[in-house]
């Protein structure tokens, strides 16, 4: 009985401080102008399939600097991940394998959405599954938020003119990523 009382107590507590933190966010949302101002901006700043991808730079392990963005040579996949992510952990092979197959028409880039992580554990991820594609790290999350990433993994399909094809939230089956990177190479 005392375990279920326990139990209880502590649902309740939850659900309180659940409660209090939203409206503590209603009303912090409400007396700061600015903060809807950003939002506003934020959200009008997102894209969607058929519009051309933003472009934009982060850094990479070392010193190494990527740009994203405008017309190329070849399709371009981004993958938006997390270490702690395990749609993640079981994705990264599977990318590996598509990075290699496809290496001709497409260019996989990993976006570690470090806002949302650990930079030591993303970097211990990168080694642990040998990712064989250039990882960029997202300090702040704004790129991942331009994408309207709410989910890990995200993964967005950018065609060769720089229009995106696609924006998947979630892991996909390697067959559906597979068809879909067809899709956007044309092939």
């Amino acid at each position: 009985m005392k375990a279920v009382n326990k139990r209880n107590l502590t649902v309740i507590a939850l659900v309180v401080f659940l409660v209090v933190l939203v409206l503590w966010r209603n009303n912090a949302a409400e007396s700061v102008p600015a903060f809807q101002e950003q939002n506003e901006s934020v959200a009008q700043s997102t894209v969607e399939a058929g519009q051309p991808a933003p472009i934009f730079t982060l850094h990479g392990e070392g010193d190494s600097t990527f740009t994203i963005g405008g017309p190329k040579d070849k399709a371009v996949l981004l993958n938006f991940w997390a270490s702690w992510c395990d749609p993640c952990k079981q994705e990264a092979p599977e990318l590996n394998i598509l990075a290699e197959k496809y290496k001709n028409v497409l260019d996989i880039y990993g976006v570690n959405v470090t806002s949302h992580d650990y930079k030591p554990n993303a970097e211990r991820f990168i080694k642990k599954y040998s990712l064989t594609f250039p990882v960029m790290f997202d300090l702040k999350g704004d790129v991942f938020a331009q994408y309207h990433g709410v989910a890990f993994p995200t993964n967005v399909l950018i065609d060769k003119n720089g229009v995106i094809s696609e924006i998947v939230l979630g892991l996909l089956t390697p067959e559906e990523l597979e068809e879909k990177i067809k899709a956007v190479t044309e092939l």
